[in-house]
This record gives structure tokens, C-alpha cells and sequence, in this order.
């Protein structure tokens, strides 16, 4: 059987990008997209390659970034012409293939080993980098190789721009020297762990005896062992694929530091909101666990989950999530990530109960059927609940984008590009497997 063909594209320093495709005038000129410049943590949530040589990363609070670069020009969030620019990539990677399945706004993998009538999987890479381009001014930079995680990697070797490909026989050439922290889903706490026993490169985890790696980090041990010597073979999915979900969530990394209950409380109805739609639209039926991430202010992670009676109802999911947050999280810092998940579904087949026949369900369940109808028809912000209207901003915010919830370098790591939006989509089950890392 011949090796598969993956492909992982990255589009480059995207959000300031389309900055600067949007406003030409910004050519040349380092530039950072970031939260609200008012706002006393506003932060840094992308950053051009000018702004880069200044020493400006993801994450700087503004008035840290201006000081390393002076000159640095403040743009903000236009999330809904990111999500326009995103699809019209996307629509250039189906030319070559349907099996494409995002991972975040701006990074999708791509499965062309049925697409031989185009090239090999580089001149198809190549093909996808120039078209991307000449045709929407953005720039991408792919990974080629025979599994998932070695082509994440691949297209991290080489930016921006590019193509890199990696291959059984390069691999060790390529990928086995780099740090173990470039292994995607290893996060700050997983390095540490295995830093303690002396692993510290891609190439020493591949070479540690698996069961050994079992005992000592559990299940996630098995699954970063076979990460590491390349025997990863999850399939790349179509972006409509739903058959097999496991979990859907929603997080976000907020524009600064949250120190109030309230605020959180909001927060978790705000991504509740997009949950509870993503659930209906997939056809799931009920769930019956509610999971939540928070990331303090430290970008510590921290994640519980609880059993709840089945539900889609956003308003039922916020609260347990509330409450599980009220019960659990005691590091007394403020918050600057939260997201949402929810499993256990019922595909719409349910068992009757005391709660189901007294009718009580039913009834909220018709008022956020009667909510959906009014939004669908004039649009997401004209019907809002009341905890809403305490904020401003959050009325802005419709995090039902198509971001994953995506954990950057691991579950455990700053995100990249991406607040106010969220990064959302349906997760699928490994993906769990780094948040339990951090139960």
C-alpha cells in the first residue's frame, strides 16, 4: 500500500495581511491586529513580517509592542472579511481535492494522494502557493509529507511562502533535531513532563519506549509516541463531515484580563450560544457532559468537566459551565481564555424521564427555536438575552466563525490569531485528549 499524500497549508501572518490587501497604503509598514487599542490589556493578536524584526509577538499587551517598535500601526479585528478572504483560499484548494478539513481560521489539511492528474504532492503545494498568490494576494506556506502531524510540521519549517517537503527517509533529517514542543498538541506542561525524563527533542520521544510513555503520561503518552516516529493515521475530513463527531466546542481568548464573576458568566452564554446552534445544525440531539477550558492571566491551563441531564439548550449549557467554574477554578488570577465543549450526544434518540415529561424542557427549547428564527431572518445581533447588554462589546460578538478550538503549539500554549472571533468548529475525539491531559 503506498504512503498517503497530506498536505497542511498555513496561510502567513493572515489577519495583518488582509490588513494590508484591504488597505495598500500599509505596504511595507509593521503592523499589528489587536483588541481593543482603548482597552488597558488590549494585546497583539497578529503581527506582520516587519513588525516581527522589531521583536513584536502574539500576545504583547499594546503598549509593550509600541515600544519595541515605535512606528507599529494599530489595526483592529475585522473578523468577517478574515472568514470572506479564508473561504475564497479554500475554494482554491478544492480545484485539487475534497477532502479538506480546517484546523483554525487561516490552516487547513488537505489529502492529494488521489489527485496524481495534478502532479505530486509538491507541485501540487507549489500549484496551491502561486495561485493563493497572484489570484487573492495572500502568501501560504504547505508541508508535504505522508501523515498529519508531519506535514503541521513541515509547513512551520520554512516561512513564509513556501514549500518543505518531509519524507520517510528526510524525516530524521528534518523533524527528529527539532525540540519536542514542535510536535503539535505538546504544550508547556507535556514539555516539562517529559523534559523531567530527559526527552527533549521529536527524536528522543520517537525513540522512548511506548510503554513506558503509557505509564507515565497515560493514554496521551501512546498517542505523542506515534506522533513522533510518524505512524499517525487519522484521516483528513471533509469540511462537512460530521458522522463521527465526538465533541463540539467553542473557545476564545478575550482582548484583556477578566476579573469578574459576571463577566465570565457572559462570556460562557456567548459561547454557549454558538454550541448549542453547531449541535442543532449537526443533527447530535442532547448532550450529556459539559467540559470547560479557562487560561488565567499567567496563560496557565486548567480544564473540568461535569455530567448534566441530556440538553441543547445554550442557556442549560452556560450555567453548567458557570457553576462547574465557580466549583473548580481557585488560582485566584484573573482569566484571559475560556471556552466551552460538550459530548455524550444522544443523536436524537432519548430516554423519557421525570424532567423530559413535565414539559419545562420543551417549553425553553421552543424559545430558543422561536430566537434562532428570528436571527436567521435579521441577523445575530437584533434579538439578544439580557446578559448581554451589560457589555458593549460582547453584543459584537458572534464567535459561530469557523475556527477549531485549536490549542496553538498545545492545550497548554498561548493561541495564536484569533479573539473576539474564538476559535470554533466541531472538535473531534483526539483533540480531547490534550484537554484531559489537564484535568
Amino acid at each position: 500500500m503506498s504512503d498517503r499524500v497530506i498536505l497542511h497549508s498555513d496561510l502567513n501572518n493572515f489577519y495583518a495581511t488582509v490588513e494590508k490587501k484591504l488597505f495598500p497604503e500599509l505596504a511595507g509598514k509593521p503592523i499589528a491586529v489587536c483588541g481593543d487599542a482603548e482597552a488597558r490589556h488590549g494585546v497583539v493578536l497578529a503581527k506582520s513580517e516587519e513588525a516581527k524584526k522589531y521583536g513584536v509577538k502574539t500576545g504583547d499587551v499594546i503598549w509593550e509592542a509600541k515600544r519595541k517598535c515605535p512606528g507599529l500601526v494599530i489595526r483592529p479585528v475585522r473578523f468577517h472579511e478574515y472568514i470572506r478572504q479564508s473561504r475564497a483560499v479554500r475554494s482554491i484548494y478544492a480545484r485539487y481535492t475534497d477532502l479538506i478539513e480546517p484546523f483554525g481560521i487561516d490552516e487547513c489539511w488537505l489529502d492529494v494522494t488521489h489527485s496524481k492528474i495534478f502532479g505530486s504532492g509538491e507541485e501540487i503545494a507549489q500549484r496551491i502557493r502561486r495561485e493563493v498568490r497572484e489570484e487573492l494576494s495572500l502568501t501560504v506556506s504547505v508541508g508535504v509529507s505522508y501523515n498529519k502531524i508531519f506535514a503541521k510540521i513541515a509547513s512551520d519549517l520554512k516561512k513564509p511562502d513556501a514549500v518543505t517537503l518531509v519524507t520517510k527517509e528526510n524525516q530524521g533529517e528534518k523533524i527528529y533535531s527539532l525540540p519536542v514542543s514542535a510536535l503539535l498538541y505538546v504544550g508547556r506542561a507535556t514539555e516539562q513532563k517529559l523534559q523531567r525524563i530527559g526527552i527533549t527533542t521529536i527524536g528522543a520521544l520517537a525513540q522512548a519506549d511506548r510503554d513506558f510513555l503509557t505509564d507515565y503520561l497515560g493514554k496521551w503518552g501512546t498517542t505523542l509516541s506515534l506522533y513522533a516516529r510518524g505512524e499517525d493515521t487519522s484521516p483528513v475530513r471533509r469540511m462537512d463531515e460530521k458522522d463521527d463527531l465526538k465533541s463540539v466546542g467553542n473557545s476564545l481568548t478575550y482582548f484583556e484580563d477578566i476579573y469578574k464573576f459576571e463577566d465570565i458568566k457572559r462570556l460562557f452564554y456567548v459561547l454557549s450560544e454558538s454550541v448549542a446552534a453547531r449541535m442543532k445544525d449537526a443533527g447530535l440531539g442532547k448532550a450529556d457532559t459539559v467540559h470547560i477550558w479557562i487560561r488565567d492571566k499567567e496563560l496557565q491551563n486548567y480544564g473540568w468537566q461535569k455530567k448534566v441531564r441530556p440538553t441543547a439548550l445554550c442557556g442549560e449549557i452556560a450555567e453548567a459551565a458557570y457553576s462547574l467554574f465557580r466549583q473548580r477554578y481557585t488560582a485566584r488570577r484573573a482569566v484571559r481564555g475560556l471556552g466551552v465543549t460538550v459530548s455524550g450526544f444522544d443523536r436524537g434518540i432519548e430516554q423519557l424521564t421525570i424532567d423530559s415529561l413535565d414539559g419545562a424542557y420543551e417549553k425553553k427549547a421552543r424559545a430558543e427555536e422561536a430566537v434562532a428564527k428570528i436571527r436567521e431572518k435579521y441577523g445575530y445581533s437584533k434579538l439578544q438575552r439580557g446578559i448581554m447588554y451589560e457589555d458593549r462589546t460582547v453584543l459584537a460578538m458572534d464567535v459561530r466563525g469557523e475556527h477549531l478550538i485549536r490549542p496553538g503549539k498545545g492545550v497548554d500554549e498561548p493561541t495564536a490569531e484569533g479573539a473576539y472571533d474564538a476559535k470554533s468548529a466541531f472538535s473531534k475525539e483526539k483533540k480531547t485528549e490534550s484537554a484531559k491531559e489537564e484535568e
